[in-house]
């Protein structure tokens, strides 16, 4: 096994989902950026799911150069738009699982690529056909839509909307990223589209993986204001969030 594999099997069993509820803030339960993984540990713990994320959608599975080329892309978008790598990724996993190959999926507006991003420009499936390889500037314009160094909606700008210097900032942006606002009195899992992406993306930081149990309730995460409950992972195939 290789020490990559290594790490990533030890982060894997580590990693126990976490219900997250209310506004976001480390005093509602939500974790402190000193918690998080660094984007090395997070991107070793994910990067056999997106060489099989593909799978999902009925479409050939990343290369392993297509899946570097994902953390290269990363890596550059973050320095060039200022989104930390890590919160990057944690959305990346959420939408695609890594999937250069992803539909565009469409609830009124296009939602293209890796990240699903809003109105995005690049795809490697367009009209549905998948292209075979990826090319890097698309891999890399799809994580670039997502990010928000496109237009004006993104990670970016989700994050300058939140109007918070705390690290709440980033469980806000990734709320108004899948549905474009807070619900208004504040609950990062109420209000429109995905109830448990919020929680989902904060577990995604602290190490949680595709591999491991999903403990989030769609009907019922609405009503929770705080950690719960912790719900231990286990080492087994790409399963998932609700994206």
């Amino acid at each position: 096994m290789s020490a990559n594999a290594r790490q990533a099997r030890s982060l894997v069993e580590r990693a126990a989902f976490k219900i997250f509820g209310g506004d976001g803030t480390p005093a509602q339960g939500w974790p402190q950026e000193s918690e998080w993984k660094s984007f090395e540990d997070s991107w070793n713990a994910n990067v056999a799911t997106t060489l099989q994320s593909c799978t999902q959608f009925g479409m050939e599975n990343n290369s392993q150069e297509e899946s570097d080329n994902i953390k290269k892309a990363i890596q550059e978008v973050s320095s060039e738009s200022g989104v930390k790598a890590e919160f990057i990724l944690a959305i990346v996993m959420q939408e695609s699982k890594g999937c250069v190959r992803a539909p565009t999926t469409n609830y009124g507006f296009d939602n293209p690529g890796l990240m699903q991003s809003f109105q995005g420009v690049h795809s490697c499936n367009p009209n549905g056909q998948g292209v075979v390889p990826c090319p890097y500037d698309q891999i890399k314009g799809m994580i670039a839509d997502g990010a928000g160094l496109n237009g004006d909606v993104g990670l970016k700008h989700g994050i300058e909307q939140a109007g918070s210097d705390g690290v709440d900032k980033y469980y806000k942006a990734s709320r108004i990223y899948n549905s474009g606002s807070i619900a208004p009195d504040g609950n990062l899992n109420g209000g429109i589209a995905t109830h448990c992406y919020a929680t989902d993306v904060a577990n995604r930081l602290i190490g949680w993986t595709d591999a491991d149990t999903h403990g989030c309730d769609e009907a019922t995460i609405g009503s929770v204001g705080g950690v719960t409950e912790t719900r231990p992972g286990y080492c087994g195939g790409v399963g998932g969030a609700v994206v």
